[in-house]
């Protein structure tokens, strides 16, 4: 079996480590052999590809981005369907095996439902907002990352008795700010799917300087606040008309200044948090994912994407995962609210 893999939508750190699990397995235990595709869909419609060994993936389980390039390209641009079965019959391609987030996967399984294309799904995003798994790879380096820049910024929070506002990555869901926050020792954790007076705000702020702490605010870039009718997003669009969300800690620094009288600064980490290497656990999760989109592969389980349940490998229906956004659920917001102030 000659199989293609590409990478697509939002790099993050895994992605090497589950082309190095996809290509070594195949190999070893079913003498499959390996085409990459540059750039996500991209290659695919244009024949921008090459032929991969276990050379081309030697030591990749550390290395950040991803060796074959990605992009937001649609599925259905450029000739869609009946291009890439062109190309794939050029190259002998008899499957794709296609590693992204909520955007690829539903594109893949577009892909198999409707035109019949032979393609595997491996999830991936730092925002954990895939259902069907219980965690996606490159979450854990995300919310690592966060942690620690919530712990240095506490030092300098401390010695000027000022409020610090974090923003961090997630879009629509919280995930990163929910778990990073609590790891961080924050003082007020908002999030997409909890509305959050300034009133309740000003409450836990001022009740962690009332403490003698130096208040830690960390917020997800898509927090809608009090006020306001649509999430804060003062960088436009991107080339795909999807909305650049950020700035929300920008908005939130200066009134939580005005309501509390506590100086106050805002920190967006932006794409720190989907640079540099992966976590150890990450590394393990992406591997073994990696390992069984393989295995999937080989079995012909076309449209399953490889899926992580409790401490298990499992596949599940592409097509079930991406049905809707996995939001943080009210217990765990009922759960963490105990922390702050």
């Amino acid at each position: 079996m000659r199989i293609g893999v590409l990478t697509s939508g939002g790099d993050c750190p895994g992605l090497n480590a589950v082309i190095r699990g996809i290509v070594r397995k195949g190999i070893r235990s079913h003498n499959a052999s390996f085409v990459g595709i540059r750039d996500g869909w991209r290659g695919l419609l244009e024949d921008d590809m090459f032929d991969m060994s276990m050379l081309d993936v030697r030591g990749l389980s550390g290395r950040g981005g991803t060796i074959l390039g990605t992009s937001r390209t649609h599925p259905y641009e450029g000739g869609g369907p009946e291009r890439m079965r062109e190309v794939m019959a050029a190259h002998g391609i008899d499957a794709i095996i296609a590693i992204g987030g909520e955007g690829t996967l539903a594109g893949a399984s577009r892909l198999v439902a409707e035109e019949g294309l032979n393609i595997i799904g491996v999830p991936k995003t730092i925002d954990n907002d895939l259902g069907g798994t219980d965690y996606t790879f490159g979450f854990d380096s995300a919310q690592a990352i966060a942690t620690e820049a919530i712990d240095r910024l506490r030092t300098t929070a401390e010695s000027h008795h000022r409020c610090m506002v974090i923003e961090v990555m997630g879009r629509n869901v919280g995930w990163i700010a929910l778990h990073a926050g609590m790891a961080g020792g924050a003082h007020a954790i908002l999030m997409p799917e909890f509305p959050v007076s300034f009133d309740q705000i000003e409450e836990w702020v001022t009740s962690a300087r009332d403490r003698g702490r130096a208040p830690i605010v960390v917020v997800a870039e898509g927090f809608i606040p009090e006020g306001l009718d649509e999430q804060v997003a003062d960088r436009g669009v991107d080339n795909k008309g999807r909305t650049r969300l950020g700035g929300i800690a920008d908005f939130l620094a200066p009134k939580i200044e005005e309501i509390t009288g506590i100086e106050s600064r805002a920190t967006i980490l932006g794409h720190l948090q989907r640079g540099g290497s992966p976590t150890a656990y990450d590394r393990v999760l992406s591997t073994r994912l990696g390992m069984a989109a393989a295995d999937l592969a080989r079995n012909e389980d076309w449209g399953k994407m490889a899926s992580l349940k409790a401490t298990e490998i499992v596949s599940v229906d592409m097509a079930s995962a991406v049905d809707s956004l996995k939001s943080v659920p009210a217990q765990r917001w009922e759960e963490a609210q105990v922390l702050f102030g």
